[in-house]
């Protein structure tokens, strides 16, 4: 584990952490490498998403939450980039959901704001952070996303159409997610071993009420090989 760092924080100032979950396998990529440690643009996939909440004014802690066997190339990924924000790197759990708990439970005292963030995200901008963050102190709680493009269908076993939904509803839910500290820590406390898709869902199983904040169709998450060329598209086009 990288020993977490003494950081100083104003009195008055409201301080927000972020969790980075980055304990994610490769599977899906057909690979024994952890897809955050790919490369893309000439750095690894989970570098391009840490240094956009280093960089995010309303970001005071970084927490990487990544595989046991994977925390010395973390702890080698902070050094390298001078992530100067990341207070600790702790081993995660078998499920995203129990992660993020483990994140939640490292966060410096004093949190007020947590923002839960995919590894794999390597595109989301420190604006959007700081929009996200502004949000969710006033409203309890935020997720990015963006609108649904396509038609969606239901169908059942037998994959038959059995309605169609309307899309001018449909969100695509993305990360970075934020909420105020008690709001999501007390969601995770009361579902443990859901493993929820998500953490808006743990938090409105709690009756949380999330706002959403429409952000880009270029914070897509690396989940393919596929994904990494798309990647490498987007960062030619920026």
């Amino acid at each position: 584990m990288l020993k977490r760092k003494e950081r100083e924080f104003p009195a008055h100032k409201s301080r927000t952490a972020a969790i980075i979950a980055a304990a994610g396998s490769g599977s899906r990529m057909k690979s024994d490498q952890n897809k955050q440690f790919l490369m893309l643009g000439g750095a690894p996939v989970l570098a391009h998403a840490v240094s956009a909440f280093e960089e995010a004014g309303s970001i005071d802690e970084i927490i990487i939450v990544t595989r046991e066997r994977d925390i010395l190339l973390a702890r080698d990924l902070v050094e390298e980039y001078e992530f100067s924000k990341v207070s600790c790197i702790i081993a995660g759990g078998a499920t995203r959901q129990e992660s993020v708990f483990k994140g939640l439970k490292a966060v410096s005292e004093g949190t007020s704001v947590v923002a839960i963030h995919d590894g794999a995200r390597p595109f989301i901008s420190p604006e959007k952070i700081d929009e996200a963050v502004r949000l969710a102190s006033v409203c309890g709680a935020a997720a990015v996303g963006v609108r649904v493009k396509d038609t969606i269908k239901v169908a059942d076993e037998d994959n038959i159409i059995t309605r169609t939904l309307d899309r001018a509803g449909l969100w695509q839910i993305q990360t970075p997610q934020v909420f105020k500290y008690d709001i999501i820590l007390r969601a995770h406390t009361e579902n443990v071993g859901v493993n929820a898709t998500d953490d808006c869902a743990l938090a409105e199983s709690t009756g949380a009420k999330v706002t959403i904040l429409e952000g880009s169709y270029s914070n897509i998450k690396i989940t393919t090989r596929e994904d990494i060329a798309v990647g490498e598209a987007i960062l030619e086009e920026s």
